[in-house]
């Protein structure tokens, strides 16, 4: 019933449409996606499974037509420095970092660092920046969790054999876990990473595209990490300021 009036439909119809007794017109498939926040390239396997063509498509980022959008992203990130800024895609490999980003990635074995980056590799990885972050449980709880979430909304076979892949990762022995002489009121939950002789704390923020009208765009989100503390703001415009 809530579904029918969010879809100005009636429940009778949503319930035809459901159980196949009635095929839905592609302004109602379009319409119910809308409505249950189905995200763009779900929309199109629903449209193909109705029996209509898809939607949206699916340009490649290195496209000409994108040529605006890539330079956005990039003046984007930059901007955000010296904090670390990137560009990721729905199977979290990096299309764009900034300086602040690279940064912490110093001493990452080579292989980690073959294109294409994946940031959960990265992080996660026994040789990666899992030994030097502080309250990884806590971190590698918080990303395999988030992985969760995008399974559930994506039928992807990518994705879920990324996350049985990272999240088969030993988790590296004997990481200090050193905590700050004065506990810090975080506002949330931070990544505490080693760089440097110094222990960095950053809390993770995540932007997406509001309107995507493209399977690419709809797939990128702008990943900023900020400053949790003080020392750590210094540090950062010490480094790259």
């Amino acid at each position: 019933m809530e579904l029918a009036l969010r879809a100005d439909s009636s429940a009778r119809h949503i319930s035809f449409i459901e159980t196949g007794r009635s095929r839905p017109s592609e302004e109602m498939v379009l319409r119910l996606a809308e409505r249950l926040e189905v995200p763009v390239r779900e929309r199109n396997a629903l449209l193909l499974a109705a029996g209509y063509a898809p939607r949206y498509p699916q340009t490649p980022l290195d496209d000409p037509s994108l040529e605006t959008l890539r330079a956005g992203l990039e003046r984007l990130i930059k901007g955000y420095e010296p904090w670390p800024a990137l560009v990721v895609d729905a199977l979290y490999d990096v299309h764009a970092a900034n300086r602040g980003a690279l940064m912490l990635l110093d001493g990452v074995p080579g292989h980690l660092l073959r294109p294409p980056l994946n940031t959960m590799r990265l992080t996660l990885h026994p040789q990666g920046l899992a030994p030097r972050i502080r309250n990884l449980p806590e971190w590698r709880g918080h990303l395999l969790a988030q992985m969760e979430r995008q399974i559930a909304l994506r039928r992807s076979a990518e994705l879920r054999a990324l996350y049985e892949e990272v999240a088969a990762y030993p988790v590296p022995e004997g990481v200090a876990r050193d905590e700050p002489a004065e506990p810090v009121p975080y506002f949330a939950l931070p990544m505490r990473i080693e760089h440097g002789g110094r222990v960095l704390s950053f809390v993770s923020t995540i932007a997406t595209f509001n309107t995507p009208m493209d399977v690419t765009v709809a797939d990128l989100a702008v990943e900023t990490l900020l400053p949790a503390d003080p020392a750590t703001v210094k540090y950062l415009q010490t480094r790259l300021s």
